[in-house]
């Protein structure tokens, strides 16, 4: 095995600063003061006129001139505007396609991890006039139709739009039903692993409502406890398939407003399927749905006439693996549509006409597209962001849809990527590598900064005063001899002459990534610089089966996700140990949700290697976890039982040696508290001494009321007395 090291030093460090005069990082500072919290650009958003743009500060929404950003005019001040009735308080705003009229949420409450309830109103800029959509309760994912004089919404499971001009409600449907039946928003699995949350959709002439009808009427119910001081626990029941159990039934409808009539869209024959999306063509009567088998390795896109009951296929993908649902379909003005595949081996932009046949690949080679952007005003060039250096950079792109000509518009090292105004005209950059924060960037069409709006200059000037430590980025080899990114921490006065414990993280997940040079690309950051700081080196090494690398690389997992990932986790720890300033009986292992899974196999597959291993809110038998994530990657347990059996750590619990925390909270809608209790069973049946904590109420970020530093109170004590 081999280790290649690029040292990347911090930009900002200017001379020598003695460490004793350094402040030390602390636990409050990270997770009570937030003193080590960069600055971002809140509530931004360009204008269609391309001479300004907005931001959301002290509960005003203010207009800025693009050129020199001088402040030109208060939009709407959430104190006094619409006579004060929002009282200050205002959270995110949006804009109607015409921008005469703002959407405003406040008082909103999260539900699961994208999903909320909320108050919203809509301040009409040329009345004044503020008024509440629907005020009889707290809604979801409101929406303008494209005219902007109506708001759609759901309402405890069904669909509504409000007339702006008249405030009248009307109830597209009537059958909405907790645990039973969902309209125009999605289920728990949809939400959390197609990242659906609103699902209906506006036409383009604004007539008619396409909305996706959620049966769960078959799909098991689980059941959380809260502990709220009453004499009985609260139980939170909600609908959760689990593998190889029924999901949700779901169905394509429409309303038309004209004549008032809903009526199901005809897709064809189905059996036991997804529908991870819907969205209209350029034209008012087509709407095109996103159709994927069980499997998750057959993928069609359909168009269904609304007007006429006709469908087609308009394109199909099959997988050897799986296809990954994104949002980069985009249609074009000219009867075209651009689609991201990655059916040569790579992310990549296609160019199809509407009767599904190829007109070209427009993107090729190893540059794997990670976001589309946009296109400009006459569709002859698009934006997208890049992974590049076997996935551990991002560059910004402007692409030919002719010749497929690429035109790199950030050329610095470091992760780049954008935030851009309608056709192209300008846009947001935001760049950041491994030692410097983001700095972010107004830049015209072709990537030319105009000036800048955020360079996190503080915190720059914050951090020399701290211990903090260089990071290197380096690659690691496993037994295959395949080069693993990495990023090395190593003590502010690290002596190559002495002895340190090596404490690992990892996530490790398919697609996921740790490793980038990017500004905090990792999780728990700080945290680690902690660590760091009292004589640990840090290591997150990206196994097999992560992102940024092409599809064999991210796919080779499939079915046994686990094995691979483990092997080179454990190939990365022997190859540290072998390193002469490393003391090889004191590697540890950290790692949250796939992390704590994996962190509970290293330790367990690894017991020769690992002497300890945190687990935090870790899946211990995939069995246990839901329908459309396990599927995907490991398929049903029925069609591949060996993979399920010999990468499940509940298996293996009589191979712990060394010291293990576990993790979780009762109250995790995600991974269930039942993968924790398992685990504790097999450990205990097995005679296997083990460290627990678990955290009433909180869900899989065991947050609120002191939860977060409480735990990593306990982890911080956990590895300077365990490793």
């Amino acid at each position: 095995m081999k280790s290649i090291i690029f040292i990347l030093q911090f930009g900002f460090f200017v001379g020598f600063i003695a460490s004793a005069q350094l402040k030390e990082i602390t636990l409050e500072d990270i997770y009570e003061k937030g003193t080590f919290s960069g600055k971002g650009i809140p509530g931004f958003n360009f204008t269609k006129d391309g001479l300004h743009y907005t931001m959301l500060k002290d509960s005003k929404i203010s207009k800025y001139y693009l050129q020199n950003g001088n402040y030109k005019e208060d939009v709407f001040n959430a104190d006094t505007d619409g006579d004060g009735m929002l009282k200050g308080k205002m959270e995110t705003y949006s804009f109607s396609a015409d921008e005469s009229k703002i959407l405003i949420a406040t008082a909103s409450e999260h539900i699961y991890r994208y999903s909320m309830i909320g108050e919203y109103y809509v301040y009409d800029l040329k009345t004044k006039k503020l008024q509440r959509i629907y005020p009889s309760g707290k809604i979801k994912y409101p929406a303008f139709n494209p005219q902007g004089d109506k708001v759609a919404f759901v309402y405890e499971n069904d669909l509504y739009y409000q007339e702006l001009n008249t405030d009248k409600i009307i109830r597209v449907t009537k059958d909405g039903k907790r645990n039973s039946i969902i309209n125009g928003s999605s289920d728990w699995v949809y939400e959390e692993e197609f990242t659906l949350t609103r699902s209906y959709e506006w036409s383009p002439s604004g007539d008619q409502i396409a909305f996706l009808r959620f049966d769960e009427s078959n799909v098991k119910e689980f059941t959380l406890e809260y502990y709220r001081n009453g004499v009985y626990p609260e139980p939170y029941t909600f609908k959760y398939p689990k593998v190889g159990e029924a999901n949700a039934s779901l169905t394509v409808w429409n309303y038309s407003l004209k004549n008032k009539k809903l009526k199901p869209v005809d897709i064809g024959k189905r059996e036991d399927d997804y529908i991870p999306r819907i969205k209209w063509t350029n034209s008012n009567d087509e709407l095109c749905i996103l159709w994927m088998n069980r499997n998750q390795n057959d993928l069609k896109l359909i168009l269904a006439n609304t007007s006429n009951d006709h469908f087609r296929v308009l394109l199909e993908e099959k997988n050897k693996y799986y296809v990954d649902i994104h949002d980069n379909l985009t249609f074009l003005k000219n009867g075209r549509f651009l689609w991201t595949s990655e059916m040569d081996g790579y992310n990549q932009l296609y160019l199809y006409d509407m009767s599904g046949k190829l007109i070209r690949q427009i993107t090729r080679g190893s540059k794997e597209i990670t976001e589309f952007y946009g296109l400009d005003e006459k569709e002859k060039y698009a934006l997208i962001q890049c992974s590049e250096n076997d996935g551990l950079e991002r560059k910004i792109y402007s692409v030919s849809l002719e010749d497929g000509k690429l035109n790199c518009l950030t050329n610095s090292p470091g992760t780049h990527s954008a935030q851009v105004s309608p056709g192209l005209k300008f846009m947001v950059l935001s760049t950041s590598d491994i030692s410097n924060p983001p700095v972010y960037r107004i830049a015209d069409g072709d990537g030319r900064e105009l000036r800048i709006l955020e360079n996190n200059a503080v915190l720059k000037d914050k951090l020399k005063e701290y211990l903090v430590s260089e990071l290197e980025l380096t690659k690691i080899g496993n037994r295959q001899d395949i080069d693993l990114n990495a990023i090395m921490i190593k003590p502010k006065n690290f002596d190559q002459n002495k002895k340190y414990p090596v404490f690992m993280f990892l996530y490790g997940g398919p697609g996921s990534q740790e490793v980038l040079n990017k500004w905090n690309s990792f999780g728990y950051y700080w945290w680690l610089q902690m660590i760091a700081q009292k004589g640990y080196i840090i290591c997150i090494v990206d196994n097999r089966g992560t992102g940024g690398r092409g599809e064999e690389f991210k796919k080779m997992t499939y079915l046994q996700l686990g094995k691979l990932e483990t092997e080179d986790q454990i190939d990365a720890a022997k190859y540290l140990a072998s390193l002469p300033y490393v003391d090889k009986g004191r590697i540890g292992i950290f790692g949250w949700s796939y992390g704590g899974y994996m962190s509970s196999l290293c330790i367990l597959k690894g017991n020769d290697v690992f002497k300890s291993a945190i687990a935090v809110a870790p899946v211990t038998n995939w069995k246990w976890y839901d329908s459309i994530y396990t599927e995907r990657f490991m398929r049903r347990t029925s069609d591949n039982q060996k993979g399920y059996e010999e990468n499940s750590p509940v298996n293996f619990a009589d191979r712990l040696k060394g010291n293990y925390l576990l993790v979780h909270g009762l109250a995790d809608d995600n991974v269930h508290f039942q993968n924790s209790a398992e685990m504790a069973n097999a450990l205990i049946k097995n005679k296997k001494q083990f460290d627990t904590y678990y955290y009433p109420n909180r869900n899989h970020g065991i947050s609120g009321q002191n939860a977060r530093i409480h735990l990593f109170t306990k982890m911080t004590s956990f590895v300077l007395e365990k490793i």
